[in-house]
C-alpha cells in the first residue's frame, strides 16, 4: 500500500540558527536535514563620526606622505646635508662664538628657517639687538619651536631651544627679552637660513 503525504514541504528552504559562537545554515530537502558549511560574515567597523574616505584635516603631529622622517636620519646622512659647522651646532648641540655668526647683526626683512628641515622659525620683525653677539628673537613662528631643560652645565640649568619638526638644536631661551613676551630666543646663526621678503 502506498503512503500518501498530506503535508507538502517546499523542496528548498533556508533557515538560520544563531548561537554565540557560530552560525549554521540547514538546507531542508524532503524530510532530511543536510548541514551546510558555516557562512563567514565580513564587515568593517568605523569609529563614530569617522568616514571611509580620508579626512582633509590631519593632526599636526602627523607628517604628510612623501615628507622626510627626520628622526630616522643617521649622523652620516645629516653630515651629507649640512656643513661641518651646521652639523656641530644642530646635531651635536654646539655653540658658535659670539659676534661671528652670519645673522647676529642682520637687519634684512624676511623669515628665518631651520637649516636642517626648512621649517620657518622666526620672523625678522621679532628680531632685536640683545648685545650678546647672537641673533635674538622675542617670539617664534607658531609652534615651530620647542624647548626643554638643558642640564649640560650642572650649576647653570637652561632651556634649550629646538626645531619642533626635526629636533635641531637652535640655541637657548632666557627671560630677559623685550615686550610683549619678555623672552630672548638666543639662536646660533648656523642653525638658520634667512629667506628675504
Amino acid at each position: 500500500m502506498a503512503l500518501s503525504h498530506s503535508l507538502s514541504l517546499p523542496t528548498r528552504t533556508t533557515t538560520t540558527y544563531i548561537t554565540p559562537k557560530t552560525q549554521f545554515h540547514f538546507l531542508f530537502k524532503s524530510k532530511f536535514l543536510v548541514p551546510k558549511k558555516p557562512r563567514t560574515l565580513s564587515f568593517s567597523l568605523h569609529a563614530m563620526g569617522a568616514s571611509s574616505s580620508s579626512s582633509s584635516q590631519k593632526p599636526d603631529n602627523l607628517q604628510e606622505a612623501g615628507r622626510v622622517d627626520y628622526a630616522s636620519l643617521s649622523d652620516g646622512e645629516w653630515k651629507k646635508r649640512l656643513t661641518e659647522e651646521q652639523f656641530y651646532i644642530t646635531r651635536q648641540k654646539g655653540t658658535e662664538r659670539a659676534f661671528t655668526g652670519e645673522y647676529w647683526n642682520t637687519k634684512t626683512p624676511g623669515t628665518y628657517h631651520c637649516i636642517c628641515c626648512d621649517t620657518p622659525l622666526f620672523e625678522s620683525s621679532t628680531k632685536f639687538d640683545s648685545g650678546t653677539g647672537w641673533p635674538s628673537y622675542y617670539q617664534p613662528v607658531g609652534n615651530n619651536v620647542k624647548s626643554k631643560l638643558d642640564l649640560s652645565i650642572i650649576f647653570m640649568p637652561r632651556q634649550e631651544v629646538l626645531c619642533a619638526v626635526c629636533d635641531a638644536h637652535l640655541g637657548h631661551i632666557f627671560d630677559d627679552g623685550p615686550p610683549p613676551t619678555g623672552k630672548r630666543y638666543c639662536i646660533n646663526s648656523a642653525a638658520l637660513k634667512l629667506k628675504p621678503k
